[in-house]
């Protein structure tokens, strides 16, 4: 049994194609920008078996067909590996595309999931300790060895970086990812996400103290320079 958040059925931004984006519950970062609050608590939610979970998917297989699939993301779907093993091994019967999007912070059946990941999409929260724990409150070493197994397993990546206006919002920021991104093998996509102010009022609900009050959303001029460094 699976603890889900929410489903998205069309999904067009969370992997190649029209994905079926499951949001896991349960996630141990407490990310600044975290927009999700409501994924963190693992066992909430809506509850369903990989085999019901599967078949939701299957009715949108003409939608998606070839070019798409189903996408497992979170919260960080790496906190359930059984259910995401059984789900997994489901979709590969039915040759549905799998696409793991997570923060590389999982268990030690990691090596296990990603054998039926056809793509990770793998959020960097920070490329040294110190920057990694003062955005998630965590060190930084699970997301290593996550990095280390993905290049032993050849796994396709494509990695995605949250820029928030006074923290990382800077060259010499960039240059780092960039560096730091040369370790990662088999990368097809490298994308740059705008910080958002969308999160703030679910913590406001949820009687929560949001980590950036006062910060404003990343400027979408910047962040196209910013890109640019990236690209060159």
């Amino acid at each position: 049994m699976g603890y889900i958040n929410s489903i998205e059925t069309m999904g067009l931004v969370d992997g190649p194609g029209i994905r079926f984006v499951v949001f896991m519950q349960g996630c141990c970062l407490r990310c600044l920008y975290c927009h999700n609050p409501e994924t963190w608590k693992l066992k909430s939610g809506l509850q369903m078996t990989p085999t019901e979970l599967v078949e939701k998917a299957k009715r949108y297989k003409p939608y998606f067909e070839d070019n798409g699939g189903i996408t497992f993301s979170g919260g960080e779907p790496l906190l359930q590996p059984e259910f995401l093993i059984e789900t997994m091994k489901l979709c590969k019967k039915n040759h549905i595309h799998i696409c793991l999007d997570t923060a590389g912070v999982g268990t030690n059946k990691d090596a296990e999931v990603l054998k039926y990941t056809d793509l990770v999409i793998l959020d960097i929260k920070g490329t040294n300790q110190k920057e990694y724990k003062k955005i998630t409150k965590h060190s930084i070493d699970k997301v290593e060895k996550f990095i280390t197994l993905c290049n032993k397993m050849n796994k396709k990546m494509w990695v995605r970086q949250v820029i928030i206006p006074g923290i990382n919002d800077n060259k010499e920021s960039i240059f780092e990812l960039k560096e730091y991104i040369k370790k990662i093998k088999n990368v097809e996509k490298i994308e740059l996400i705008p910080y958002h102010t969308y999160g703030e009022e679910k913590y406001k609900k949820l009687g929560l103290k949001y980590p950036l009050t006062g910060f404003l959303a990343m400027d979408e001029s910047k962040l196209n320079e910013l890109k640019k460094i990236l690209e060159d």
